[in-house]
């Protein structure tokens, strides 16, 4: 037993950081995701025997803390009121030359991180697992117990609503004048 615990706290010490990013951003209240992923990791240990390998490790543990974000929302019964995202300013852009340029400066990950808070607490748990912790389409459908065609729709309209949420941030010249280039 002792052995067991040792190799799982390796394996917590390697997802731990994951885990808590996605319950965080099903939730969106760091005290209640940081308790979800504890319960997610305590499930996992004692559901470990009950693991057969048939998809991997991080993906079975994945769709754990990924049901227990949805539990907590159900009991919850909840839903946090998205906030507004403070519009950047044309000024902050004068000095970008374009908006792939501005994209992959270090803001890009916060802003982008931001947006993603913006999405349903499904579709955002549904985009990290695919773009951050690229997990396949199958693995994703796994992960959510969704079929890898409803995975396929939600990524797209996540994708479209993303873009909806960015493009705010990277053509502000256009958004803030009713689509009318300055």
């Amino acid at each position: 037993m002792q052995g067991d615990t040792q190799a799982f706290g390796v394996l917590v010490e390697r997802y731990q950081d994951f885990i808590f990013t996605v319950v965080l951003r099903m939730l969106k209240i760091r005290e209640e995701a940081e308790e979800v992923a504890q319960d997610a990791f305590i499930k996992a240990f004692e559901s470990l025997s009950s693991f057969r390998g048939e998809s991997k490790f991080s993906s079975w543990l994945y769709s754990i803390a990924y049901r227990k974000a949805l539990d907590r929302l159900r009991k919850n019964k909840k839903y946090v009121a998205t906030e507004l995202i403070e519009e950047i300013t044309e000024g902050n852009l004068e000095s970008i030359e374009n908006a792939l340029g501005y994209l992959e400066d270090q803001e890009r990950k916060q802003i982008i991180q931001e947006c993603i808070t913006q999405l349903p607490k499904a579709e955002a748990a549904i985009i990290t697992f695919y773009y951050f912790e690229d997990q396949s389409v199958k693995e994703v459908a796994a992960i959510t117990g969704l079929s890898e065609d409803n995975i396929k729709i939600k990524l797209y309209r996540s994708r479209k609503k993303l873009f909806t949420l960015l493009k705010h941030f990277v053509l502000p010249e256009i958004s803030n004048n009713n689509g009318q280039a300055i």
